[in-house]
């Protein structure tokens, strides 16, 4: 299934899936809000948002933010419910990994919640390690942080859309 990156058009169901997935198992925070308002500063501020799609209907969604050209923060993972253990999940983390290195990024890591321990395996099974546990200073629904180091690339010029 095709994957679009960076396609204004999705950014409702972007924000759809995530706000499904975060209400099943915690509550929206206030950087939840602030995102729905202009989900697409993800791609203006450097970031890409990943769209899982077949026959035009969004079936999963990630977020690689950019916090340095080496550097990105994968997030906002979701997948729609009646979708789940296809292997979307695992298609999206493997194309936001391949993106992030054809930017260029040295590394990409994530915040997460152990409670989601179908989430922490496929991380895990994607070479992502433990850096910390516990509660986050910031989101209240984190309490893991894991990171990937990425294999040296060079940037492609104009970035790989």
């Amino acid at each position: 299934m095709p994957i679009e990156i960076d396609n204004e058009d999705r950014c409702a169901e972007f924000i759809r899936l995530n706000e499904l997935w975060i209400t099943e198992h915690f509550g929206l925070e206030a950087s939840d809000r602030k995102l729905a308002e202009d989900p697409y500063r993800i791609v203006r501020d450097g970031g890409h948002i990943l769209s899982l799609v077949e026959e035009d209907r969004v079936l999963g969604v990630c977020a690689l933010f950019r916090d340095s050209p080496q550097r990105y923060q994968l997030a906002r993972m979701a997948v729609a419910p009646a979708e789940r253990g296809k292997g979307h999940g695992a298609q999206l983390l493997q194309a936001a990994i391949t993106q992030a290195e054809r930017a260029g990024a040295e590394s990409v890591y994530l915040l997460s919640n152990t409670v989601l321990a179908s989430a922490i395996a496929l991380y895990r099974r994607h070479g992502f390690e433990t850096v910390s546990e516990g509660p986050h200073p910031v989101y209240a629904r984190c309490n893991i942080v894991m990171e990937r180091k990425l294999a040296p690339h060079a940037p492609i010029s104009g970035g790989a859309r």
